[in-house]
């Protein structure tokens, strides 16, 4: 009699035990139901980053940095100085080009002031000497024409006494044109040529001006100091860069896409986007710039069959609200919808 109870318990057990698991089999199958029907797909995520301009400072003078005038993380104005550099060199060049300019503008001056009046003077009086002398020739030939008119003289001494008188005319025509050519002073060319000198040596000093500008160096715009390159006492090169200026009032946020998600990001498309670094703040930017990123940047098809190669494109987008605490290199993420 009692082993007819314990199989009956035995069996009721079992049974219950069945029960359960099928319930329990039964729920979970409702429950995976619904989720199939009420769960929504999770959105697909694309991360970017924020990013702005930059602006590197760099001068035309090599030399020595001798201070700097502001440190990394400065906001500065456009205009404001920001390093010394010297160079001996450019200052020795300086020199070299106004002495330059100082002779050339004294030979300028000579030139251009003429001919000496102490030899404007001499030339003059040989010209009155070269007429005082053409004057006695001409006598002295007119009186040997009329004596060998009259046979008193040979007609070799009437022809001496003409050979004076014409060589005397040449003298005198001779030194009335060195008297003309030293009154006028220097030629024409002679003008020309000292004072395209003067013109050459005022470029170089202007080219030296020039370099010595970059001995300061200034801010070209509002922004931040981002980072500084050499130290005080190094030397720079030509167009070496000193330090770069943050432009926080030009920043945007980019994204790299597979060319598929293309069609929800179009542009001048507004889009939602949200800052996990500024406790996930959300924020509306319009896309303003669609660029293929190359060859380099294509996802290969894995499979040879079922799949294609997918090329990736860069987009850029400006907030539409300014957002003062968002900085470059922050991550930005934007939901597929």
């Amino acid at each position: 009699m009692a082993d007819t109870n314990n199989i009956s318990d035995q069996k009721t057990k079992t049974g219950s035990l069945y029960y359960a698991l099928a319930i329990l089999i039964l729920a979970v199958i409702v429950m995976a139901i619904i989720g199939f029907f009420l769960l929504k797909k999770p959105a697909e995520i694309i991360e970017g980053q924020a990013e702005a301009t930059t602006v590197r400072v760099s001068g035309k003078l090599p030399g020595r940095v001798i201070e700097f005038y502001v440190s990394e993380g400065d906001n500065v104005k456009k205009g404001d100085t920001l390093v010394h550099i010297h160079s001996s060199l450019a200052e020795a060049k300086m020199l070299q080009a106004k002495a330059m300019e100082t002779a050339a503008s004294a030979q300028n001056k000579k030139i251009d002031g003429g001919t000496r009046i102490q030899i404007i003077q001499s030339a003059y009086d040989i010209w009155q000497q070269a007429i005082a002398a053409r004057d006695i020739a001409k006598k002295t030939y007119d009186r040997m024409e009329a004596l060998f008119n009259n046979g008193v003289i040979s007609q070799q001494k009437r022809d001496e006494a003409k050979a004076a008188y014409t060589a005397a005319a040449a003298g005198e025509s001779a030194a009335r044109s060195q008297y003309e050519l030293a009154k006028s002073g220097a030629q024409s060319e002679d003008k020309t040529s000292a004072a395209a000198m003067v013109n050459v040596a005022k470029g170089g000093v202007l080219e030296v001006e020039a370099l010595l500008e970059d001995q300061y160096l200034v801010a070209p715009c509002d922004g931040q100091i981002e980072e500084i390159y050499p130290e005080p006492g190094e030397l720079v090169s030509l167009g070496a860069p000193i330090m770069s200026v943050l432009r926080l009032d030009d920043k945007w946020v980019t994204f790299n896409v597979r060319e598929e998600y293309l069609k929800d990001l179009t542009m001048g498309k507004e889009i939602e986007i949200m800052i996990p670094a500024l406790g996930k703040k959300t924020a509306k930017a319009k896309i303003y710039y669609i660029n293929d990123l190359g060859s380099y940047a294509t996802w290969r098809a894995t499979k040879t069959t079922g799949q294609w190669d997918s090329r990736t494109f860069q987009i850029k987008a400006h907030t539409l609200d300014s957002i003062a605490d968002l900085r470059p290199g922050m991550s930005i993420v934007y939901f597929l919808k």
